[in-house]
C-alpha cells in the first residue's frame, strides 16, 4: 500500500530548501512556481520513495515570505499592526464578535497614533514650534523660509508629510496583499472557523478594512489641523469641517463594530453603502480642510502657545481610549475563559489583551522614538524636557509619548529581569523533571557517560523553560496596562518630571533623578527604534538574523488580516488553498500522507479542515516537532484548541501520529505526554496520536563510532527509524484509491 501513497512533506518557518526537506540532492518542481512549489526527487537520480516506502513530495513555501532589505525594514515598522491583527485570533472560545470588535478598535487607535506621531513632527515640531523660533531656524535654509509663510499655508504644506505616509502605507498594504490574497479567483470575505470555505479568502474584507482605516487616518489628520485653524478663521466653516472630521472618525469606528463585518466580513444595506462612501468622503474632507488652511485670512500674531494647540490632548485621548479598551478586552477574555468548558489555557484567556498591549507598547515606543529624535535634531542635540529653560530646549513634544514609551520599556525590562530570575529559581525543579526522563530513557549506562548525560539533561532543562514563563506574560499585561493609565496623567498636565517635582519638591533629589532618568529613557527609546531599523537591514545580509526575523514574520503573518489592514499580508491565503488543491489531486490517484514539520504541522492540520469528505478518507497526518499543542492550542484556543484538534483527528479517522522529543524546544505532545510503553492519559482515540522519541538514541559511544549519537532536538526527524515506522503504519491504514483519474504532474525544468 505504501507504494500508492504520496508523502507530502511541509517545512516549518526555518525555510529549508526542498532538497533538504526530501533528503535528496537533486529535485524537480512538479507543480506551483518559484514562490511556492511542489517538488519531487529528479527521476533517475536516487530513490523517489522515502524511508517508509511512500512516494516523496515536498511543498516549499518559504519564498512567499522572503524579503529584501527594503521590505524587511518596512515590515518591521509595521510590527505593531501585525501584533494587533494577531490579537483577534488569540481570543478564548466563544467570545466571537465582541473580542473582534475590541481588537479592531484597538487597531484603529494604532492608526490614529501613527498619524499623530507624524503630525507631531511635521505640524507641531516643524510647522508650529520650530518655524516660530529663530534659534531653531537660524542657519537652516530648508526651514527658515517656513517662518515667512502664513500659518495656514505652512500647516497645509507640512500636512503633506502624514498624507503621503498614509497613502504609502495603504498602497503597500494593497500591493503586498495581491501576491497572496488575490492569488485565488475566489472572492470571499473570510469566516470564523478554520473549516469555513472562505476562511483563507479575505481580499474583500481587507479592502473594506483598508477604506475604514484610511478614513480614520485622514479624519484624525483633519481634526488635528482644524483644532488649530477653526478658532483663527471663519468659525462657521471651520467648526463645520471639524464636526465633519470627528463624525468621519466615529462612523468609521462604528463600522468596525458592525456584527456582519466583525463575524464574517459581510456587510449589507447602510453599512455597505457607508463603507463604500468612506473613501470619497475622506478625500473630499481632507481637500476642503487643506483649502480652508491655504485661504485662511489674517491670524493673531505669533508666537502663540508653546505646543500645537489641541495636539497633546488628542494624543492623551487616544492613549486613554487604548487603556479603556485594553481593560475591557481583558475583562471579556477572562470572563469567557472562566465560562469555557475546556480546561484553562496557559495564558488564562489573556492571549488577545497580551498581544494587544504589546502592539500598543511597541507603537508607543516607535512613536516616541520618532518624535523625540526629531525634537533632538531640531534642538541641535538638547533633549527637550520641561525642566530646562525654553531658550536651551524650545521644542516640547507631547509628554504622553514619554510616559507611554518609558512605561513600555520599564515593563519589558521588568519582565526580562523576571524571566532571568525565574529561570534561576525554576532550574532545580526542571532539572529534577529532566533527571526523571533521563532515568527512564537511560537506566543502565556506564560511568564514563556522565558528561553526555549532563549535556542531555541541560538541553532538556532549557527546552522546557518556555512553559514556565506564562505568569511573566500575564505580569507584562498588567504592567503595560498600568503604563497606559499612568500616561493619562498628562491629561492633568503632569509629565514625569512635573509629577516628581510636585510630590517631592522642585529641587529635590527625586526630581533631579527623574530629570536624568527621562533623558536616559528618551535615548533608550531612540536606540530601540534604531535597533529595529538595523535588524531590518542586516536581516537581508545575515542568515542567522534573517532566520529569526523570518520566524517572527512567518508566525505573525500566518493569520488573515481581519483586524488591521496595514499588517503584513497573510501568506497562508495562498499556501493553504494550494495545499488543499494538491492534496485532492493526489488523493485521486492514491493515498496522501500529509507530513508537517514544526509550523508545517499547523499548515497540514489547517489543510485537513479544508478538505472534502471524499478526499479525507484517503488522507493521513504525520506531525513532528509540532507546536500545535505546546503553542497554538494555548495562544489560539478558539481556532486551534483541543476541540478543533480533535475535529482534525475525527476527520482523518485518527490516522494521525505525532512524534515529539523532550529535547525539542519548539515541538511537543498534543493530547498525551506519555512515554513509550506507558498507557496514554486519554482513554479515547486521541491517546494513540502522540509518540515520544528518545533523544539521543544513546549516550554511549558505539564501537564503530568515535562520538556519542547526536542530540537531534527539533530537526531532523526523518532519520529516525520510528519515523519510517510511522509512515508505514499510516500508509497501511489508508483506504485504497478509487479509479477516478487524477491530475498528472508534468515536471518543470530545474532552476
Amino acid at each position: 500500500m505504501a507504494a500508492d501513497v504520496t508523502e507530502l512533506r511541509v517545512h516549518g518557518v526555518s525555510g529549508m530548501r526542498a532538497a533538504t526537506l526530501l533528503d535528496r540532492p537533486l529535485v524537480v518542481r512538479v507543480a506551483g512556481d518559484r514562490d511556492a512549489g511542489f517538488y519531487r526527487p529528479r527521476p533517475g537520480y536516487g530513490e523517489a520513495t522515502g524511508p517508509g516506502g511512500a512516494t516523496l513530495e515536498a511543498y516549499h513555501w518559504s519564498n512567499l515570505t522572503a524579503r529584501n532589505a527594503a521590505r524587511n525594514l518596512i515590515q518591521l515598522l509595521l510590527l505593531p499592526f501585525m501584533l494587533s491583527n494577531l490579537a483577534t485570533w488569540s481570543r478564548p472560545p466563544g467570545s466571537g464578535a465582541v473580542v473582534k470588535a475590541l481588537c479592531r478598535l484597538l487597531g484603529a487607535t494604532l492608526t490614529g497614533m501613527f498619524v499623530l506621531a507624524l503630525a507631531s513632527v511635521s505640524l507641531d515640531l516643524v510647522a508650529w514650534q520650530c518655524a516660530s523660533d529663530a534659534a531653531c531656524t537660524t542657519g537652516r535654509p530648508a526651514l527658515s523660509w517656513l517662518a515667512s509663510l502664513p500659518l495656514g499655508p505652512r500647516l497645509a504644506l507640512l500636512a503633506m508629510v502624514p498624507i503621503t505616509a498614509i497613502l504609502a502605507v495603504s498602497w503597500f498594504s494593497a500591493r503586498a496583499g495581491r501576491r497572496y490574497e488575490g492569488f485565488s479567483a475566489t472572492t470571499g470575505s473570510g469566516g470564523d472557523r478554520l473549516d469555513a470555505p472562505d476562511f483563507w479568502h479575505t481580499a474583500a474584507l481587507v479592502a473594506r478594512l483598508r477604506l475604514i482605516h484610511v478614513a480614520i487616518a485622514f479624519g484624525t489628520l483633519d481634526a488635528t489641523l482644524l483644532v488649530v485653524l477653526a478658532p483663527r478663521g471663519p468659525r462657521v466653516v471651520g467648526v463645520g469641517l471639524l464636526v465633519a472630521a470627528i463624525t468621519l472618525v466615529l462612523v468609521a469606528s462604528v463600522l468596525l463594530c458592525v456584527p456582519g463585518l466583525a463575524n464574517t466580513g459581510t456587510v449589507r444595506g447602510w453599512a455597505a453603502a457607508a463603507v463604500r462612501g468612506l473613501g470619497p468622503a475622506a478625500g473630499v474632507l481632507t481637500a476642503l480642510t487643506l483649502a480652508y488652511a491655504v485661504f485662511l485670512g489674517p491670524v493673531p500674531p505669533e508666537p502663540g502657545p508653546v505646543r500645537l494647540p489641541g495636539h497633546a490632548r488628542m494624543v492623551d485621548g487616544i492613549v486613554a481610549v487604548q487603556a479603556v479598551l485594553l481593560v475591557v478586552l481583558a475583562a471579556v477574555a477572562v470572563r469567557r475563559q472562566r465560562r469555557a468548558d475546556e480546561s484553562p489555557q496557559a495564558l488564562r484567556g489573556l492571549g488577545a489583551p497580551l498581544l494587544a498591549s504589546a502592539a500598543i507598547g511597541l507603537g508607543a515606543a516607535l512613536s516616541a522614538a520618532l518624535v523625540y529624535r526629531a525634537a533632538d535634531v531640531l534642538d541641535r542635540g538638547a533633549v527637550p524636557t520641561t525642566m530646562r529653560a525654553l531658550a536651551n530646549a524650545p521644542l516640547q513634544p507631547p509628554a504622553t509619548f514619554r510616559w507611554a514609551a518609558l512605561g513600555t520599556i520599564a515593563a519589558v525590562l521588568t519582565i526580562l529581569l523576571g524571566a532571568f530570575a525565574g529561570s534561576r529559581l525554576t532550574r532545580s525543579r526542571r532539572r529534577q523533571e529532566a533527571a526523571r526522563t533521563m532515568d527512564q530513557d537511560f537506566p543502565h549506562v556506564p560511568p564514563d557517560t556522565q558528561p553526555q548525560l549532563r549535556k542531555v539533561r541541560d538541553i532538556i532543562v532549557r527546552a522546557r523553560l518556555a512553559e514556565r514563563l506564562s505568569p511573566l506574560l500575564r505580569a507584562y499585561l498588567v504592567l503595560s496596562s498600568l503604563s497606559l493609565v499612568v500616561a493619562g496623567l498628562d491629561l492633568a498636565g503632569f509629565g514625569p518630571i512635573q509629577l516628581a517635582a510636585r510630590l517631592s519638591g522642585k529641587a529635590s533629589a527625586v526630581a533631579r533623578a527623574m530629570f536624568y532618568l527621562t533623558d536616559v529613557g528618551t535615548y533608550l527609546v531612540e536606540l530601540f527604534a534604531l535597533g529595529i531599523l538595523v535588524i531590518g537591514v542586516l536581516a537581508y545580509r545575515s542568515a542567522d538574523l534573517r532566520g529569526i526575523v523570518t520566524v517572527l514574520w512567518d508566525l505573525g503573518s500566518f493569520w488573515p488580516r481581519t483586524a488591521h489592514p496595514f499588517a503584513p499580508p497573510c501568506y497562508a491565503e495562498r499556501a493553504l488553498p494550494e495545499m488543499a488543491k494538491r492534496t485532492q489531486a493526489l488523493a485521486g490517484k492514491g493515498g496522501v500522507l500529509l507530513s508537517g514539520h514544526s509550523h508545517g504541522s499547523v499548515m497540514a492540520a489547517a489543510t485537513i479542515l479544508q478538505l472534502p469528505p471524499q478526499t479525507l478518507r484517503r488522507v493521513a497526518l504525520l506531525t513532528y516537532g509540532s507546536p500545535l499543542g505546546r503553542l497554538y492550542a494555548r495562544l489560539f484556543p478558539a481556532y486551534l484548541g483541543d476541540e478543533v484538534l480533535r475535529d482534525v483527528g475525527d476527520r482523518v479517522g485518527w490516522r494521525w501520529v505525532n512524534l515529539w522529543r523532550h529535547t525539542d524546544p519548539t515541538g511537543g505532545w498534543i493530547f498525551s505526554p506519555h512515554s513509550p510503553g506507558e498507557p496514554p492519559l486519554t482513554d479515547d482515540a486521541s491517546g494513540g496520536v502522540d509518540c515520544r522519541l528518545r533523544d539521543p538514541r544513546s549516550v554511549s559511544v558505539d564501537p564503530m563510532d568515535t562520538v556519542p549519537p547526536p542530540i537531534e532536538g527539533h530537526w531532523p526527524y526523518y532519520t529516525d527509524d520510528r519515523y519510517a515506522a510511522a509512515v508505514a503504519d499510516l500508509a497501511g491504514r489508508l483506504d485504497p484509491p478509487t479509479k477516478t483519474p487524477g491530475v498528472v504532474s508534468r515536471p518543470l525544468p530545474d532552476e
